[in-house]
């Protein structure tokens, strides 16, 4: 059995800075918040981690009342930006999920440091959800690793006598090759973000993918026949 956790944005998705810009639209709305952001980087960190950041960036005190708040506008405000923006599914993600799905010998999950909510509801709109049985999301954690080690509770719950060398994480960025590592996890590495091949190999990846259409070489080192 192997099982493999999906990053979302610049990995399944590009959503055309949907994201970005409801969260920016959810500040807004409910604490007067606007004006240019500057220095708050996005890449391979969790939703938590970076409303935190822009809360900061903005002077808005986080505590519980404000969190609810602000995150019941960014989810209210997601699908419209997904809408409206010029997202797409990235390269070989459908076939790959479609071939992968009804295999007995492959689970699939999620490893994203979206908010669990706003994975659903960006992975709806693209028409995706429903292959993922599981994850870890970015709702409680700053550090990406944590996030990975929830995603193994999940696969533990489900496969109680999983290894770690059975799991593969399919990521984008150096973030997630590295949150990987934290679980013993293997990694593929796909050049479909921010970060060129150039960029992520220096990490060194199980398996480094000019994008997800390239995904045979990956599933033959995963030991799965076609």
């Amino acid at each position: 059995m192997n099982v493999f956790l999906f990053d979302i944005d610049g990995t399944l998705i590009d959503a055309g800075g949907a994201g970005q810009e409801a969260m920016e639209a959810a500040l807004a709305h409910e604490f007067g918040a606007s004006g240019p952001v500057s220095g708050i980087h996005t890449a391979g960190r969790t939703d938590r981690a970076i409303a935190m950041d822009l809360f900061q960036f903005h002077g808005i005190d986080i505590n519980d009342e404000h969190w609810s708040r602000y995150q019941q506008t960014y989810f209210r405000l997601l699908p419209n930006s997904l809408k409206t923006r010029s997202g797409a599914v990235l390269p070989g993600v459908i076939s790959l999920l479609e071939r992968l799905s009804p295999r007995e010998d492959v689970r699939l999950g999620l490893l994203t440091g979206n908010f669990a909510e706003g994975a659903k509801l960006k992975l709806d709109h693209y028409g995706l959800f429903d292959h993922f049985e599981f994850g870890g999301f970015g709702d409680n954690h700053v550090d990406r690793d944590d996030v990975a080690r929830d995603a193994f509770r999940k696969v533990q719950g489900h496969l109680p006598a999983i290894q770690p060398d059975s799991i593969w994480v399919i990521g984008d960025t150096p973030s997630d090759i590295r949150c990987g590592r934290a679980i013993g996890a293997k990694v593929v590495a796909v050049a479909t973000g921010m970060f060129g091949a150039h960029e992520l190999e220096p990490h060194r990846p199980d398996v480094l993918l000019k994008d997800l259409r390239e995904a045979d070489a990956w599933l033959q080192a995963a030991g799965l026949r076609q």
